[in-house]
């Protein structure tokens, strides 16, 4: 698996713990990414993530129960929910091409997921792809180790 991948699913795997521990602390989950990750890079980039998602949580909440019509956040299994707000941060904060952050996330999904899981993240955050993103280039370059 590739670095930056299996920080994404540490990221992951603690937005998950966080949602579901509402008493998690910010330093218990950094030790944790450090425990789970060996090298620096991915550790940062674990924690980008995870802060980046949990600051802008509550706009990443409206945008995707916008485009989720019918679907509440509470209705959605915990592991798509926190997908799609790591995915839906990835797309809006950071410079990563969104054909690499779709597929990233939608692979988070099917492992995490159940059988709909990949389709619906997938569905999603299609639609919130911003428009300067789509049209910056149809081409993903390789993502960096």
């Amino acid at each position: 698996m590739k670095k930056r991948s299996k920080a994404r699913e540490v990221a992951v795997q603690m937005l998950y713990l966080k949602d579901l521990n509402a008493d998690a602390t910010p330093t218990s989950i950094h030790a944790t990414i450090s425990e789970e990750l060996a090298d620096k890079d991915s550790q940062q980039f674990a924690w980008i993530l995870f802060s980046g998602v949990m600051e802008q949580r509550a706009s990443l909440d409206e945008k995707i129960v916008q485009i989720a019509q019918n679907w509440s956040l509470s209705r959605m299994a915990p592991t798509d929910r926190n997908v799609l707000r790591l995915g839906a941060f990835e797309l809006l904060f950071t410079d990563t091409h969104y054909r690499i952050v779709i597929d990233e996330a939608v692979e988070l999904a099917r492992r995490f997921g159940n059988k709909q899981s990949g389709q619906f993240v997938n569905g999603i955050l299609d639609k919130l792809v911003p428009a300067q993103k789509r049209e910056a280039g149809e081409v993903a370059p390789p993502e960096v180790e």
